[in-house]
């Protein structure tokens, strides 16, 4: 039997070999994490959009009903969707702004929710 070597050859790394994995600096980690927490922070809105069958004075009814507004302001954002074509009208969480889009199509109004640009 050969007698079994106590040291053992330095091996050259070859292309078969995986390469070490990237290191991440803290620097770019950071930015990561605050460009997703940004993405987090942003609230979800609620929009109202106009349409062919309700008449304003409804709709102005509606926003102080379900949102509390008073009628200058229920009539301004009523005004800013029969101008503008829509109108943000609650902010918030992901779960409110469910809920406020099912009350305003409950009452008959086109509403959407999005995230806040």
């Amino acid at each position: 039997m050969a007698p079994c070597p106590t040291e053992f050859p330095m091996v050259a790394p070859t292309a078969s070999m995986p390469a070490p994995a990237p290191q991440v600096l803290p620097a770019e980690a950071e930015q990561e994490v605050t460009d997703a927490d940004e993405a987090q922070d942003r609230p979800w809105v609620t929009v109202v959009w106009d349409d062919p069958v309700n008449l304003m004075h409804y709709v102005t009814y509606i926003f102080q009903k379900l949102f509390g507004y008073s009628k200058q302001k229920a009539t301004d954002l009523m005004m800013q969707v029969h101008k503008e074509g829509k109108a943000v009208v609650s902010s918030g969480s992901r779960d409110k702004m469910e809920h406020d889009v099912q009350r305003l199509h409950m009452a008959g109004l086109w509403a959407t929710m999005q995230r806040d640009s």
